[in-house]
């Protein structure tokens, strides 16, 4: 409807009565932009208005604006151009702040005891933490209130912490009532008159006993384990009516607290245990305690290419994140590959499989294929080996030519080069299995049970094992070089020479720092040819071809958990010139058998005498 102008200041229209429940209605309504999980927790809302009583639940509509008013009448925001302004709740805020503090149970206590909070970077997870936190110091009645700020490192309950901070320092009437204690940092907030104090709390710093009556943890993707979680959670007993709440950027280790609560939480709000892939609302009752806003993008939608689904993940979209940004964000995502993951995790709600991760799901579902490698049997093998200690896994690939096929090159050339098949055998010390399968959070003994896996009797691999699968594989086929990192590689040989085995075996180091030195009958074979000096095997080159493999479809990887789990959780290192490695440092997952893929596939291409590889090429640049 147009407005007519009058020349007189015009007055916004009157809020309703209810915000919770008028932004429930919008947003199923379609009228306010909201993602699947979003969209279930207001149908949850309008439902239990309707039904919640049948279960004893009420809706305090005066509990609920009275913690909604909190913000505005008492906390002013800092930073930037929102220093020392009211803290008005944007209407998605007023519905979280109006459902948390709103719904009650029918001794009059808060019906929800958790929160889960997941959003796009930038949409003020912080500030509305502390909000909450210095809402039920003060207004909650809760005699002796104990609030946290939790974190698993003292440095990340801080952040949160200090946002509190600010907020006392900014308002008189927090000034007036609050004590801090410590300066440069405040570590303490306290209110006398009640005996009640607002601190940070991690778990690096030993804590013992606390008592909160309210328990906040900000950025929980970043929480290494749950104990921080637990530690507060198990001091909820002498309560009566506790609150944890959790906010966080979505996360990339599908193994941890984060993704836990994640699933727990669109569950909850989709109302079945087990949601369809579009998160249709069924509406059961899966935890009558919980309290979920998960904001996320619906199934198949590009942010790349589709600003109109932005809002979805960034509820604060033109107040706190401007769409300029978020556009700039895009073109960096779309030019510079490395960056995609982390801007698809951090800002449309996307949990990935890796911050940075190396290969995408779809480009790997298109070369995993079932197939049995003794169909290649009598033909040549190249194999690598990525030798364990004591905690990771033990790997052993294969890789077999097995064609050819034309692939057009970037400058619109038509090339023909060669195709493989390729598998990979994994160990895990048998004695440990279930000690590593919880840390690692990995089903090995499924993975095991199911034949992906072989575990042996011990605390760590016995390579006479290993040596035994190198005689079958030498059995069945020809075996034209074993790859192989210098770590841990004399144990492995002593056990391939009790076993009278004689291969030709190529050093290929994994990292990305050092070169092997070429065998000598590259050189001679250079040599003889007139071909320039060869270079030795190194993991930056073996990376661009197995790469270069999966994306032109040249390679089968036969299907296993095992590989899929290790390709997908690889992520890269790399140096100024931007040579690349696998990183186990900052793997989510073990990558061990994708590390030997890529050394048996340098092998085999740098050996390949059909086509030039990436050793061949003078473009590489190494340090």
């Amino acid at each position: 409807m147009a407005v007519k102008r009058t020349g007189r200041k015009i007055r916004p229209p009157p809020t309703s009565d209810d915000p919770t429940t008028a932004w429930a209605k919008d947003v199923t309504a379609g009228l306010v932009v909201a993602g699947p999980h979003v969209r279930n927790t207001c149908r949850r809302h309008l439902d239990d208005l309707v039904h919640g009583p049948k279960r004893g639940l009420k809706w305090d509509l005066t509990a609920a604006n009275r913690a909604i008013r909190f913000f505005p009448d008492v906390l002013r925001l800092n930073g930037g151009q929102f220093e020392g302004i009211p803290f008005e709740l944007h209407p998605s805020q007023a519905f979280r702040i109006g459902s948390i503090f709103g719904w009650k149970r029918a001794d009059g206590t808060r019906r929800f005891r958790r929160f889960y909070d997941e959003e796009g970077k930038g949409n003020g997870k912080s500030p509305f933490l502390a909000g909450i936190g210095l809402y039920c110091l003060l207004a909650d009645n809760e005699p002796r209130a104990e609030v946290y700020a939790a974190g698993s490192k003292k440095d990340q309950a801080m952040i949160l912490f200090r946002d509190a901070v600010a907020m006392v320092d900014q308002s008189p009437a927090l000034r007036r009532r609050l004590t801090k204690s410590g300066s440069n940092p405040t570590w303490n907030l306290g209110d006398l008159r009640t005996g009640s104090f607002f601190r940070p709390i991690s778990s690096d710093q030993g804590q013992s006993g606390p008592r909160p009556s309210c328990a906040l943890c900000d950025e929980v993707h970043e929480h290494r384990d749950a104990i921080t979680i637990e530690l507060l959670e198990r001091g909820f007993k002498s309560r009566r009516q506790p609150l944890l709440g959790m906010a966080t950027n979505s996360g990339s280790d599908r193994n941890s607290v984060c993704w836990q609560e994640h699933e727990h939480a669109v569950k909850v709000a989709a109302g079945t245990r087990t949601p369809d892939k579009d998160f249709a609302y069924v509406g059961e009752i899966i935890d009558d305690q919980t309290f979920s806003f998960v904001c996320s993008l619906d199934r198949d939608e590009d942010p790349l290419k589709d600003p109109s689904c932005w809002a979805k993940a960034n509820p604060l979209l033109g107040v706190t994140v401007k769409t300029d940004y978020l556009a700039g964000v895009v073109r960096q995502a779309t030019m510079i590959p490395g960056k995609l993951n982390n801007i698809l995790r951090l800002h449309f709600c996307v949990w990935t499989d890796a911050d940075e991760a190396w290969m995408s799901r779809a480009a790997l579902e298109a070369v995993l294929a079932e197939f049995d490698p003794l169909d290649h049997a009598g033909k040549d093998v190249t194999l690598g080996a990525d030798l364990s200690g004591t905690q990771d896994l033990t790997a052993l690939a294969g890789v077999v030519e097995t064609g050819t096929m034309d692939v057009t090159d970037a400058d619109g050339t038509v090339v023909t080069l060669p195709t493989y098949d390729a598998w990979v055998d994994a160990w895990t010390p048998l004695d440990t299995l279930d000690e590593r399968a919880l840390r690692d959070k990995a089903p090995y003994d499924v993975w095991v049970r199911e034949g992906y896996l072989f575990a042996e009797p011990g605390k760590t691999i016995r390579l006479d094992f290993v040596a035994a699968r190198i005689g079958e594989i030498n059995s069945d086929f020809r075996i034209r070089w074993l790859a192989y990192d210098r770590y841990s590689y004399t144990k492995l040989e002593d056990e391939l020479d009790q076993q009278g085995l004689t291969i030709s075996q190529i050093e290929h180091p994994q990292g990305g720092k050092r070169r092997a030195k070429p065998p000598d009958e590259w050189v001679d074979e250079a040599k003889r040819s007139g071909r320039p000096a060869p270079q030795g095997l190194w993991m930056p080159g073996s990376l661009i071809e197995l790469e270069n493999l999966i994306l032109q479809k040249r390679i089968r990887i036969r299907t296993s958990p095992v590989i899929i789990s290790a390709i997908m959780s690889a992520t890269l290192e790399r140096d100024p010139f931007d040579n690349r490695w696998f990183s186990k440092r900052k793997a989510v997952n073990r990558i061990d058998p994708v590390v030997a893929l890529a050394m048996a596939i340098g092998a085999a291409t740098a050996t390949n005498t059909k086509t030039k590889s990436a050793y061949d090429k003078r473009d590489l640049l190494i340090l």
